[in-house]
């Protein structure tokens, strides 16, 4: 069998090819479930908003704090995406990786636009939301067109990209300059006209967020079976000392990576929320840096913890990931049409809860009932080679 450059060792390759890698899972499980909290409140409190970044002198402290939490969701996935890309490679060749990236990408892409959109407006709503979704499908194209390159080469472009887009951050296009459509899907986040009423608003721009892709593929041989667990965890604990203190220093100077963060006099815990204060539409170098070094710590910690019963739990979540994104999403749409027949708009024109807490009571309620169905789909996917459209999702 023939493998592309970045996988030339077929022999160490095959063990990690035969199985899930357990840490790998139960990384994407956590911030799987992470998300759901975000969700929930985005379907109990919208009526709360919540500014990108945070505004530290209005923001209720538990909003801020989830808000902090839930920030590690998407940097940890898209990166473990690119790692999970790299071990498809190790058992196929570089032709059938590309194929297989070019497929799940656009069929991410549509089911963005054709079943999330409307789930969460309406059928007859004119609004495409671009989201993570259609942002993961976007950079698992881009990432197919990449991995022919040396390792070296993506190490360069992936850093490239995170560490100086946001010099791109001054340059913002008008909606009547040509090339606004485009400059809004990669950088800029907007609405974007299109025909026949229809809107399509631009949460994700997908710069960054290939770097990210890119980085997490080429770290991809640390986990092949060659390298001792002892090396990886000594690995991932320096990369993410480093990005923590790179993160730390170019805070405190308040210089490049991010807006501003101020002192709030008399009040510590707000001047805290301002330093956290992150951008994440699109994720800004600091952003990135923390929640990126943050999950180096957590893989650390989870292959350490791999016995336990609760990494255990979370891999299930984390092997079937797509399932449970559109298994939650959809439920917590139909739980919110299902509140605003019987009880109407209760805070303005949305139905809500008025206190944080309902949020978080619902979080808990939620995860037991949500896993049972994950499990099934995990053991069905797992064991069902033959059913190939399995693999895409």
């Amino acid at each position: 069998m023939r493998v592309h450059p970045g996988t030339s060792k077929v022999s160490a390759c095959a063990p990690a090819a035969s199985g899930r890698i357990g840490s790998i899972d139960a990384l994407r499980g956590l911030v799987m479930v992470l998300m759901l909290l975000d969700h929930l409140r985005e379907t109990w409190f919208l009526h709360v908003p919540v500014a990108d970044p945070i505004d530290a002198r209005t923001a209720l402290p538990a909003v801020a704090l989830a808000r902090l939490v839930v920030s590690l969701c998407a940097p940890i996935f898209i990166a473990l995406t690119g790692v999970a890309a790299f071990l498809f490679g190790t058992r196929h060749t570089l032709a059938e990786t590309r194929a297989y990236l070019l497929k799940r990408g656009l069929v991410l892409m549509a089911l963005e636009v054709l079943y999330l959109s409307e789930l969460y407006w309406g059928v007859a709503s004119p609004t495409l939301w671009l989201q993570v979704i259609w942002c993961i499908g976007v950079c698992m194209i881009v990432l197919a067109a990449l991995i022919g390159l040396p390792r070296p080469a993506l190490f360069a472009v992936g850093l490239l990209i995170v560490c100086s887009h946001n010099l791109l951050d001054p340059l913002h296009l008008q909606p009547d300059q040509p090339l606004f459509p485009v400059w809004a899907m990669l950088h800029q986040r907007d609405v974007i006209a299109l025909p026949l009423g229809l809107v399509a608003k631009t949460t994700y721009p997908v710069i960054p967020w290939i770097g990210v892709i890119v980085l997490g593929y080429a770290i991809g041989p640390w986990f092949l079976p060659s390298v001792a667990e002892r090396t990886r965890e000594r690995r991932f604990m320096a990369l993410c000392c480093l990005m923590l203190v790179a993160f730390a220093v170019l805070r405190l100077v308040n210089g490049y990576g991010d807006k501003p963060w101020f002192a709030v006099e008399g009040d510590a815990l707000r001047t805290t929320m301002s330093f956290l204060a992150l951008t994440k539409y699109p994720p800004s170098l600091l952003f990135l840096l923390l929640t990126l070094g943050i999950g180096a710590l957590l893989l650390v910690a989870l292959e350490r913890m791999r016995e336990a019963s609760v990494v255990a739990a979370l891999a299930v979540f984390g092997g079937a990931p797509l399932f449970f994104y559109l298994l939650h999403l959809t439920i917590l749409r139909l739980l919110y049409h299902g509140a605003v027949a019987i009880w109407g708009p209760t805070q303005g024109a949305v139905f809500g809860v008025a206190n944080y807490g309902w949020v978080v009571l619902w979080y808990v309620g939620l995860i037991a009932p949500l896993y049972w169905p994950t499990a099934w789909f995990s053991r069905v996917k797992a064991a069902r080679h033959d059913i190939a459209w399995l693999k895409y999702l």
